[in-house]
């Protein structure tokens, strides 16, 4: 099920090709005519397609591996939520128990492990509760 370097390019490409149409009709100062608009909330992520998709289709990606019985998970919660509300990177969470495989994957040992991801490639991973002020550096550094 893994998608190769190509076929990775050819779903970049489209999405672009999609932004760019999209943003031709209402087009604002700000856009760069390439990024999609980040969303403010996180994104909730079921498997590896939607994961990659979202990793393809935003430049920085902040991806929160948790677990509804995890203490610290929700502690990191409100940080998480607010970090997608107030960056430019988006900010997705994939729920470990749901996702096994994919956390397997991403060699997800303990939770909470924040992943992130910068022009579709994992540049950074961070285990267990962090401040928002250190996460925040951590997404600068890429955006």
């Amino acid at each position: 099920m893994s998608e190769s370097p190509n076929e990775i390019d050819e779903i970049r490409a489209q999405k672009r090709e999609e932004l760019a149409s999209q943003m031709s009709g209402d087009e604002s100062p700000e856009s760069s005519g390439e990024e999609d608009s980040v969303p403010t909330e996180p994104i909730h992520v079921n498997g590896s397609e939607e994961l990659q998709d979202a990793i393809s289709t935003y430049d920085v990606v902040l991806v929160d591996f948790y677990a509804d019985w995890c203490g610290p998970c929700k502690m990191l919660e409100p940080t998480v939520e607010s970090l997608a509300a107030s960056t430019d990177a988006a900010v997705a969470k994939v729920d470990i128990d749901q996702n096994q495989q994919l956390a397997q994957q991403y060699q997800v040992r303990g939770v909470p492990t924040l992943q992130l991801f910068s022009d579709g490639q994992a540049v950074e991973q961070v285990v267990g509760v962090r401040d928002e002020s250190t996460l925040r550096s951590l997404i600068e550094q890429y955006l």
